[in-house]
């Protein structure tokens, strides 16, 4: 279990996020035309999860927006934006930003996604949801960076996950 804050106050995690060098498990979660997709479909390329609590708030939104910036000058590499919003919201927000350098799927379904990874909040107002994370892979799915942001309302280090892929 982590810890992370909301607000200062402190909230927990399911488990522990992969440790770089291991294999991230697969998953199967849901693109915003409700096909399933799962990490084996990404191989061969460099993988970024931006994990995060909802498309529907200002942290979680600049989130989606920085990485879609950045997605399109990455090369052999796709950014996964993973949350448990409907893939309806996930595909209205995308689309009402103009974001499509990003991959928007979610972990509405079966819950697993957060679970494995260790990320799914189990008390707190968020419980339920999942924390904010930033995970990136390489073209074979080992962990090269993971950040599970300390306080939920700041935003990931985006330098340090762009550093991992250019590593």
């Amino acid at each position: 279990m982590s810890t992370v804050t909301l607000k200062g106050n402190k909230i927990h995690t399911s488990g522990e996020l992969p440790e770089k060098g291991s294999a991230a498990p697969d998953f199967s979660l849901v693109k915003t035309d409700l096909s399933s997709v799962s990490l084996t479909d990404f191989k061969g390329n460099k993988v970024i999860l931006n994990i995060f609590p909802s498309v529907d708030t200002g942290t979680c939104a600049a989130s989606v927006r920085a990485f879609n910036k950045e997605a399109s000058e990455l090369k052999n590499t796709k950014v996964l934006c993973i949350s448990r919003d409907l893939p309806f919201a996930l595909s209205r927000f995308c689309g009402a930003e103009g974001l499509n350098n990003v991959v928007s799927l979610s972990d509405f379904k079966n819950h697993r996604f957060g679970k494995d990874y260790g990320l799914e909040f189990i008390d707190g107002p968020l419980e339920g949801l999942l924390s904010r994370v930033v995970i990136v892979l390489d073209e074979n799915g080992k962990v090269l960076h993971a950040e599970q942001v300390p306080e939920i309302v700041d935003e990931p280090n985006y330098q340090a996950a762009l550093n991992a892929i250019h590593a």
